[in-house]
């Protein structure tokens, strides 16, 4: 009987110790009966400075996969997604930007000693192209949502563009648009950079007065 006793003893404190080792949330999620769904949406932040750290491609795959399983229109899945994480390439493409800036007022932004490529410094970035229709723009909005937030619950940082897509329409642009590959018909609409984040920014406020029911 005895061994019986210490026998189910030793279970119970397995268990417990099981229990103990998964992960948590933060505390103040916790007191909330934690989702950690709600808590990866309220904490993501749109990062700006990134480590040199590669980021791992079957982290961009996963990120990628939780993209194209955003809601679309019809399920038409009328987008694209090229990943670009090859330095030389983003190197290229900002100084092939820096030169044809030369002269005007973009040039302030290249005389930034930090700046090693046009996408804020990401290592990686994702482009998003949508054959144009009723619904695509709504449709590629939603998968940039999805990748931004799979990517803070895989501990990185990420931060949507289209600033940077001009010059693919420009004369020197054009063979970085080509080297992309894109199907007939399709068009750039949007870029995410991905990596490690080198900030930890603040949340800005929201205006909540947006919110109103209709009775």
């Amino acid at each position: 009987m005895k061994k019986m006793i210490f026998a189910l003893l030793v279970l119970l404190t397995i268990v417990s110790c099981s229990n103990n080792t998964q992960p948590s949330c933060s505390d103040e999620c916790c007191k909330k009966e934690c989702n950690t769904v709600i808590e990866t949406i309220m904490t993501r932040r749109s990062i700006r400075k990134y480590t040199d750290q590669a980021v791992p491609r079957e982290l961009l795959d996963k990120i990628a996969e939780c993209g194209i399983n955003a809601p679309n229109g019809m399920n038409a899945q009328q987008w694209e997604v090229r990943i670009v994480d090859n330095p030389e390439w983003l190197k290229n493409i900002t100084e092939a930007q820096r030169k044809a800036a030369e002269g005007t007022p973009m040039a302030k932004q290249f005389q930034d000693p930090a700046m090693k490529n046009i996408f804020r410094n990401a290592p990686a970035v994702i482009f998003i192209a949508h054959k144009p229709g009723h619904c695509t723009q709504v449709d590629c909005g939603l998968m940039a949502g999805n990748m931004v937030l799979s990517a803070k619950s895989l501990g990185l940082g990420s931060i949507v563009m289209m600033g940077p897509l001009g010059f693919f329409s420009t004369e020197a642009g054009e063979p970085f648009l080509k080297s992309l590959e894109l199907s007939e018909g399709y068009k750039l609409l949007l870029c995410v950079g991905i990596g490690y984040a080198d900030e930890e920014p603040a949340a800005r406020p929201r205006n909540k007065e947006v919110i109103k029911y209709v009775e």
